[in-house]
C-alpha cells in the first residue's frame, strides 16, 4: 500500500517541533509538502518541498492536510482543505469559537473526510497514568481535582501568541489542553467560572487563567500561569476512597526540540516524575508512570483513514471543548458563572 501524502501548513514551533517529526514516525504517512507564507530562515526536512499554502491545499497528490498555522486561520484553512477533498488535522485550539468549530465539523460530515484535532496532551505519560487510575476505580467518586500547566516564563517573547490578536493568549494556548484532559475523564461540565489576568509587565494578552468547571457536586480546576515554577502537582484528584497526585512535566516536547524521535532511548519519559495514591488515613502507595506516546495520535489517524478505525480525537469532542472555552471567555469578561 502506498503511503498517504501529507501537506503540512505552517512550519513554526508547532509544525517544526511536533508535527513534522511525528508524521515522519508513522510508516503509513509521508510528509510531501510544507505550506507557508514565508520560508525565511526555515530549513525544511530532507526531500520535502515548500510552497504557498493555497498550492499545497490544491495539490492533487496530497491526501491529508495538517494545519499548524496561527489560531485565527484554523477554521478557514480547514474548510478550504475539506472542499478540496482532503482529510484534515487541526492543531489546537480547533477554531476561535464554537460557531466556527460547528461549521467545520458539519463540512467534514458532508464531505465524508476524516477530521481530527491535535490534542497531543492526551498522550502525556502523567495523564495516561491518571486516566488509568481513574478508570480502574481506585479513587471512587471524585469531589475535587486540579489540572495545572504552570511554567516560569517572565520575559514576553516576540511571537504572535503574545500579541494582541484573535486567538492569542494563554487561555487559547493551554486552555484546550487542560479542558480536553478534564472532559476525557468527566464529560461535559454543567457550568464554568473563569478568572484571567495580565500578570507580566507589558503583557498584551492574558498570561494567567483559573477555570472552575462544575460536574454535579464535583469541582475541577484548570489552571495555567506564566509566573509559577512547576512545583505543584500537574494533576491532583481527590476521591471518596483515595487521592491521586502526579508531579513532573512530560518530556516528549523537550525531546522533540532536541531532535529526538519516537523509539529513541528514553522516549516518553517524564523527568522527575512522582506519582502516588494517598488513602483517607494518609497511607501512601507509589504509582509507576506510563510512558508518553505522542506518536499514538498519528498512528490513530492512519488507522482511521486506511482502515476506518474510530478516531481517538473527534471533531465532535473538539466542538465541545470550544463550547467550554467560549463559556470560559464569557465568564472572564462578565465576571459571572456561566451555565452550559
Amino acid at each position: 500500500m502506498s503511503k498517504l501524502k501529507v501537506g503540512l501548513l505552517g512550519y513554526g514551533g508547532a509544525g517544526r517541533v511536533f508535527h513534522a517529526p511525528l508524521i515522519a514516525a508513522e510508516p503509513r504517512l509521508h510528509l510531501h509538502r510544507i505550506g507557508s507564507r514565508d520560508f525565511t530562515n526555515k530549513t525544511l526536512p530532507h526531500g520535502v518541498t515548500g510552497a504557498p499554502i493555497a498550492e499545497v491545499i490544491a495539490d492533487p497528490e496530497v491526501d491529508l492536510i495538517v494545519i499548524a498555522t496561527p489560531n485565527d486561520s484554523h477554521a478557514s484553512l480547514a474548510e478550504q482543505a475539506l472542499r478540496a477533498g482532503k482529510h484534515v488535522i487541526v492543531d489546537k485550539p480547533f477554531t476561535l469559537n464554537s460557531n466556527e468549530a460547528a461549521s467545520v465539523v458539519a463540512m467534514a460530515a458532508d464531505t465524508g473526510k476524516v477530521l481530527s484535532i491535535f490534542q497531543n496532551r492526551r498522550w502525556d505519560g502523567g495523564f495516561l497514568t491518571a486516566r488509568k487510575v481513574f478508570n480502574d476505580g481506585h479513587l471512587g467518586s471524585i469531589n475535587y481535582g486540579e489540572f495545572h500547566f504552570d511554567r516560569y516564563s517572565p520575559a514576553i517573547k516576540n511571537r504572535w501568541r503574545e500579541w494582541e490578536r484573535p486567538g492569542a493568549g494563554i487561555l487559547y494556548d493551554l486552555g484546550p489542553h487542560l479542558i480536553d484532559q478534564i472532559m476525557c475523564l468527566f464529560g461535559n461540565p454543567d457550568a464554568v467560572t473563569t478568572n484571567v489576568a495580565h500578570q507580566r509587565t507589558g503583557a498584551q494578552v492574558e498570561d494567567f487563567f483559573h477555570i472552575i468547571l462544575e460536574f454535579g457536586p464535583a469541582r475541577i480546576v484548570a489552571h495555567a500561569s506564566s509566573l509559577m515554577p512547576d512545583h505543584l502537582p500537574r494533576i491532583s484528584l481527590f476521591g471518596e476512597k483515595s487521592s491521586f497526585f502526579q508531579f513532573g512535566f512530560d518530556g516528549q516536547e523537550a525531546a522533540l526540540k532536541q531532535g529526538q524521535h519516537p523509539g529513541d532511548e528514553h522516549w516518553g519519559a517524564t523527568p522527575n516524575a512522582e506519582l502516588y495514591l494517598m488513602d483517607t488515613d494518609g497511607a501512601r502507595t507509589d504509582v509507576p508512570i506510563l510512558p508518553g506516546q505522542y506518536e499514538a495520535f498519528y498512528e490513530n489517524i492512519a488507522d482511521a483513514i486506511c482502515d476506518g478505525t474510530e478516531l481517538a480525537v473527534t471533531g465532535a469532542q473538539a466542538l465541545n471543548v470550544m463550547r467550554v472555552l467560549d463559556a470560559a471567555q464569557l465568564s472572564a469578561k462578565s465576571g459571572h458563572r456561566i451555565r452550559l
